[in-house]
């Protein structure tokens, strides 16, 4: 189970990214609903982390308009498991997608420093 906390009206959780250099950086990532993706991070952090790049992809953002991403490849610990996804480059703060959270139980208590839980769904 991973667990973030609710502040300031928005879902943080808790991230370890592990790079092509054995290093690690820990991030706190915004969940961000609206992103399908799996995880964007500065460029400085793509740079530390000397993450390989795959592709550009085109990509609709919050405000209606379209802009081009570079997509890496990079390692994040999720759920004690090193688990390989595409990280897209941006300059805001690091965003969780929906690519990350799919086929989990996503729990949010929207109230000041409320718990936010993210566990893997059990086949029934």
């Amino acid at each position: 189970m991973i667990r973030g906390v609710f502040s300031d009206r928005e879902a943080r959780v808790p991230l370890i990214v592990r790079g092509n250099n054995a290093k690690e950086l820990g991030v706190a990532a915004i969940l961000d609903t609206g992103f399908s993706g799996f995880l964007t991070l500065p460029p400085s952090a793509i740079k530390e982390l000397e993450l390989v790049w795959i592709s550009r992809v085109e990509g609709l953002v919050g405000d209606g308009t379209h802009q081009v991403f570079d997509l890496y490849e990079g390692v994040v610990i999720w759920d004690d498991d090193p688990c390989e996804v595409e990280i897209a480059v941006s300059q805001t703060e690091p965003l969780l997608g929906m690519g990350m959270v799919y086929g989990h139980d996503l729990r949010i208590q929207a109230i000041e420093d409320g718990l936010v839980t993210i566990e893997a769904m059990r086949p029934a």
